[in-house]
């Protein structure tokens, strides 16, 4: 058998020879062995094989299969991996266009000529087979079309990428040494079906397995469960395919026996999300007297479904705190248990209770631990074809053309892949919907496989398509949209009340991002028919790269020579590409907080918004802070029932006197859990009790010095030098120390993110790029001593018509209070920012505020900063997402200071408070870098005192603008911030 191009284009020719699918039961031979999680049954072929790698058909080697080739002279790979993470071919990332977009004119099903094949083999020992016996190979995952043969025999063909593929090879193999030999070609007609936005590899990238079956042996099983509406009582049944003479026996630990393969359960604990109770249901195989095979299998009972127009889960409303996610890491879609554990942890941890598998089967590991941890799951079939959709909505293909809308030649594999993921997902309780896939359009075969999920299981099914093809909207139970804003959510709804509404995808987390995001969230706790949504996605998408200088980096689109490509819009996850949390995370964490948190001045609310538990698993810890350190602590009750309110008033606390006091109130897990410890932090407020700042007594005026060029202002132990030359502050020395590294200026820019990007903000508000690189100094600058304070005053014109004036009034200890004034142009747009841009001696390295943090924060993303005392490091100010732009502001800042072990720059905000950022580079530098390691060498500690700064917005990254209450305004702007420098035994 060979694989050619005729069976590989052939949409109809999808499978040969593979075993019925299948759930992913595992099986013992006894419980002690089903406990420790370790099968004699199982022989795994991870490891080494041989591979030869060739680019297209023609010139892969002909008969590689045979047991007796001499392989030795071939290179190595591990198995599971990529072929092109191990130097054969290269990543590939792109987002709708088809990897061979533009370089070949192919119609949908047809291949290019440039299709690397990877050809594996390895040795196997194999004992002999008892009677009745049977040996089975399994394919955890192969992308995207591969061929099997052991021993030289022809023994099957699959091309569902996401799901397992098993294959009888019983009659191939002999007692002792055997040979496999996999062909795995990168593109098939299934191809076609996997348009994903992620990076395109190929490979044997799951678990190979051989499985041996004894002669009675369950091959197939399913469990369902009914809970009676007062959640008293619940069924439990289970169905078994048995292959051989054998008998079946089940028990449900700690209930009994089923008879008939049913069992009631009085008084269930109700598997959800807040509470993952997992009952063990022990299944045996009887045979001729003895238990010849075990299984233990996990089963959550509860009820999930559409409820009185709602989605319910054990007859409650739920809302999806959800977030969608790749199975992708440092060696892209190979990914072990721990690595996936870590992730769902983390979700958790953060207060995610739903995932959507985007947009294609986990493996395995992912549903069981979803079902331990408690998160509740869209499962989503392998299926995009979002460049051919894109096609149609361009006018190059008509509807009729459209893969797999209404072509029957494409049936047959969407219903293949339908089979694959139910038969082996079925049984897990965390998956909750059925997807039909992503981006793909609508048509007949889309409703032909959610009609076939419907007569398999219970489960509502899932698709966002339909939207956009409104031929059949029964194609999905619920209305699913990809980032509707909210305020059309709540105009749909106004008039729509026939389906529950959800957002497969919202929030785009593409680099400094994840504004206004309470709007959603808000929403769900609002309108009932809105529940919730998944943001777009958990983590980047980037693989580890080597800049020419050595420096390792996390390379995107186009950095390993793939085109056409997407470039950084892989990057658009609440963590980075090494899992950690971004602050976009840590804000995800606060909105879906499962308790809500409503301070004044008198006291706070506390609403209870989880679905089945009451607040007693919480502890509520209120603290009162005096300029950001804590004076009182204490516990308060905390005992609420789900869906209600209760409202606490403060400790009597005395809150007179200077300075801010604030209570802060903590939700915490009384008792660790699974995914996090006792003390965690899962919500929390904070409300301003009273704030009075003391008179400040002005003392004596400076020097003013008027010379031909330049004007100077001295005092005690400071020297101030104002420029006739460009205009503005260049000499600011503390004793003899020179603190500055380039003159002050007024800056209205900043580096631009990936949402202004986006929209296109560069090209509208290119004037205030200008205006903050090239102002012209207009005259001398005016000086004069008014009372107790030298006043120096600046005017720059600005490209076009628009004007600023620049003042300082400079005091004999050295503060200097700086105002800004500006005057836009006719028809400027809102400026990005209004801020004082200070370079300073790169020895003041240290950043301490108090203010807003301790993560970056933006106006429109500020739920989870906290007011504090902070201390950080200006080198870790600059978030690495993975292409630089705007980032590390702190907003809600009363003061900040930059400092070093001999002195501190301090930096006040006056009239209300501020946004500050210190970065080791200008806007314009982080601008121009497009990884890190372009960053250039720096030496200077660049402040940026902010007035306001444009809020990061984040419905989309392509199109949607910042919320219109999170721009500056469009006409005259002011902002006074005062500095000052000290010695570091005057700092505060």
């Amino acid at each position: 058998m060979t694989i050619d191009a005729s069976l590989l284009s052939d949409p109809e020719r999808f499978a040969e020879n593979t075993l019925p699918p299948r759930s992913d039961h595992r099986w013992f031979a006894s419980r002690q062995e089903a406990l420790q999680g370790i099968s004699g049954f199982e022989q795994s072929l991870n490891g080494t094989w041989r591979i030869h790698h060739a680019p297209d058909l023609a010139t892969r080697p002909d008969g590689f299969e045979a047991a007796d080739l001499d392989v030795s002279g071939w290179a190595e790979i591990p198995v599971p991996a990529h072929l092109q993470l191990h130097g054969f071919g290269r990543p590939h990332y792109t987002n709708v266009a088809y990897p061979w977009d533009g370089r070949v004119d192919i119609r949908p099903g047809e291949l290019p000529e440039a299709n690397p094949v990877g050809s594996y083999v390895r040795d196997f020992e194999v004992t002999e087979l008892a009677e009745g016996e049977r040996l089975v190979v399994r394919f955890d995952g192969v992308e995207s079309a591969f061929g099997v043969w052991v021993g030289g025999t022809w023994i099957g063909y699959s091309t569902d990428s996401f799901t397992p593929a098993e294959f009888d090879i019983t009659a191939a193999v002999v007692p002792g040494r055997n040979r496999i030999a996999v062909q795995v070609v990168q593109f098939s007609s299934g191809s076609w079906l996997e348009d994903q936005d992620f990076f395109r590899f190929s490979g044997i990238f799951r678990d190979v397995t051989l499985l041996r079956l004894p002669a009675a042996h369950v091959a197939d099983l399913r469990v369902t469960t009914e809970v009676s509406d007062d959640l008293d009582r619940a069924t439990v049944r289970l169905s078994t395919t048995l292959q051989g003479d054998g008998e079946v026996k089940a028990v449900l630990d700690g209930v009994g026996e089923l008879t008939g393969g049913v069992i009631e359960v009085p008084g269930p604990r109700l598997w959800s999300a807040e509470d993952p109770q997992l009952y063990d249901l022990w299944v045996e195989v009887h045979r001729e007297g003895r238990v010849v095979e075990v299984i233990r299998q996990r089963v959550g009972i509860r009820r999930f479904g559409i409820e009185d127009g709602l989605l319910k889960l054990n007859g409650q409303r739920i809302v999806f705190n959800g977030v969608n996610r790749h199975e992708f890491g440092r060696n892209g879609r190979v990914m072990t248990r721990d690595e996936i554990a870590h992730d769902l942890r983390l979700l958790k941890a953060h207060n995610v209770n739903a995932v959507r598998t985007s947009h294609y089967p986990n493996s395995t590991a992912f549903y069981e631990l979803c079902d331990e941890l408690g998160l509740l799951v869209i499962d989503e079939m392998n299926l995009e074809t979002h460049g051919v959709w894109e096609a149609h909505e361009r006018g190059r293909i008509e509807q009729a053309e459209v893969v797999p809308g209404d072509r029957p030649e494409w049936q047959g594999a969407l219903l293949f892949r339908a089979a694959n993921m139910l038969a082996r997902d079925v049984n897990h309780p965390s998956v909750v919907m059925w997807s039909c896939g992503n981006e793909s359009y609508g048509g007949s075969n889309l409703l032909a496989v959610a009609d076939w999920f419907r007569s398999q299981d219970s489960r509502p099914v899932h698709y966002e398509g339909v939207h956009w093809d409104r031929r059949l909207p029964e194609t999905s139970d619920v209305v699913s949209r990809m980032y509707a804003t909210a305020a059309e959510i709540e105009s749909y709804l106004a008039e729509h009340r026939d389906k529950p509404f959800i957002l497969c995808e919202y929030a785009h987390a593409m680099g400094n991002s994840f504004g206004a995001v309470e709007k959603y969230t808000e929403l769900a706790w609002r309108e009932p028919l809105y529940q919730g949504g998944f943001v777009w996605d958990f983590a980047d998408q980037a693989l580890p790269a080597v800049a020419p200088d050595g420096t390792p980096y996390w390379g995107y689109g186009g950095d390993f020579g793939d085109h056409p490509n997407d470039g950084d819009f892989s990057g658009n996850g609440l963590c980075f590409a090494d899992h950690t949390p971004k602050p976009l995370l840590i804000e995800a964490k606060q909105l879906y907080r499962p308790v809500d948190i409503q301070p004044d001045v008198d006291g706070v609310v506390v609403t209870n918004r989880q679905v089945l538990t009451r607040t007693d698993v919480l502890r509520l810890l209120v603290r009162l802070l005096h300029d950001g350190r804590q004076v009182e602590s204490q516990e308060m009750p905390l005992d609420i029932a789900p869906g209600e309110s209760a409202r606490l008033a403060w400790p009597e606390w005395s809150v007179s006197g200077d300075g801010e006091f604030v209570a802060e109130v903590s939700c915490q897990l009384r008792e660790a859990t699974a995914w996090a410890p006792a003390g965690h932090e899962v919500a929390f407020a904070q409300q301003v009790l009273h704030t009075s700042t003391p008179q400040r007594v002005l003392p004596s005026a400076p020097q003013l010095v008027v010379g031909t060029l330049n004007t100077g202002v001295r005092g005690d132990g400071f020297d101030l030098l104002f420029t006739e030359a460009h205009g503005g502050l260049s000499s600011w020395r503390l004793g003899e120390w020179e603190l500055l590294a380039g003159r002050v200026r007024p800056c209205f820019w900043h580096a631009p993110t990936s949402n202004e990007r986006g929209w296109g903000s560069p090209h509208r508000d290119g004037m205030w790029l200008l205006a903050s690189r090239y102002p012209v100094f207009d005259g001398f600058p005016e000086s004069r001593v008014v009372g107790q304070q030298a006043i120096i005053t600046h005017r720059f014109r600005l490209p076009g018509d628009g004007s600023c004036t620049m003042t300082h009034a400079v005091d004999g200890q050295g503060r200097i209070e700086v105002g800004l004034e500006v005057t836009p142009g006719v028809d400027w747009p809102d400026p990005p920012e209004l801020s004082l841009l200070i370079p300073l001696d790169g020895m003041l390295d240290r950043l301490r505020w108090y203010g807003e943090g301790p993560h970056e924060s933006a106006c429109d993303r500020r739920s989870s900063a906290r007011i504090g005392l902070w201390e950080q490091r200006v080198a870790d100010q600059l978030t690495p997402y993975i292409r630089p732009q705007e980032a590390g502001g702190h907003t809600g800042v009363r003061w900040a200071e930059v400092g070093c072990d001999d002195a501190v720059l301090r930096f006040e905000a006056i009239d209300a408070h501020m946004e500050f950022s210190a970065l080791p580079w200008t806007p314009f530098e982080v601008e121009n870098a497009e990884h890190p390691w372009q960053l250039p060498p720096s030496n200077r500690t660049v402040v940026r005192a902010t007035w306001r700064r444009r809020g990061v917005g984040g419905d989309d990254s392509w199109g949607a603008r910042t919320h219109p209450e999170f721009l500056l305004p469009t006409g005259r702007l002011q902002f006074r911030v005062a500095m000052q420098a000290l010695p570091r035994s005057s700092g505060s």
